[in-house]
C-alpha cells in the first residue's frame, strides 16, 4: 500500500470560495410572470363563476316576479269571472221565476187566465216493450 500511496498524485489544494460581495448599484428586482400567470387565470375563473351565479339567481328571480304577476293577474280574471257568474245565475232566477212569466203570459203575449183548472187522466196502457 506504500507503494500506491507514493504513486499517487499529490491533490491539489482548494481555495476556499470567496463569498460574492454584493453589488453597490441598486437594479430593479425582475418579478416572476411565469408565477403570477397560473394564479390570475385561477382567479379569472373564480370570477367568472360566481358572476354566472350571480347570473343564474337574477334570471330566477325574474321568473319568479313573471309567474307571481301571471299569478296575480289570473286571480283577478278569475275573481271577475265568479262574479259574472254570480249575476248571470241572479238573472236565470229571476227570468225563470213563475210570477214573472205568468206577467209577461199576460201582458205581452195576450193570454188570459183560466176560468177553470181541468186535470185530465190517462189510462194506462202497456208498453209495446211489456212493461
Amino acid at each position: 500500500m506504500a507503494t500506491a500511496a507514493a504513486r499517487a498524485q499529490p491533490r491539489p489544494r482548494r481555495r476556499p470560495q470567496e463569498q460574492p460581495q454584493p453589488r453597490t448599484t441598486s437594479r430593479p428586482t425582475p418579478r416572476r410572470r411565469a408565477a403570477a400567470r397560473p394564479r390570475l387565470a385561477g382567479s379569472v375563473v373564480w370570477i367568472l363563476v360566481v358572476a354566472g351565479l350571480l347570473a343564474g339567481i337574477v334570471a330566477l328571480n325574474v321568473g319568479v316576479l313573471r309567474l307571481s304577476m301571471e299569478s296575480e293577474r289570473l286571480d283577478e280574471q278569475r275573481n271577475e269571472l265568479v262574479a259574472r257568474r254570480d249575476a248571470l245565475s241572479a238573472e236565470l232566477s229571476r227570468s225563470a221565476a213563475a210570477g214573472r212569466i205568468e206577467s209577461i203570459a199576460l201582458n205581452r203575449l195576450g193570454l188570459v187566465r183560466p176560468e177553470q183548472t181541468t186535470y185530465v187522466r190517462l189510462a194506462r196502457t202497456k208498453d209495446p216493450k211489456g212493461r
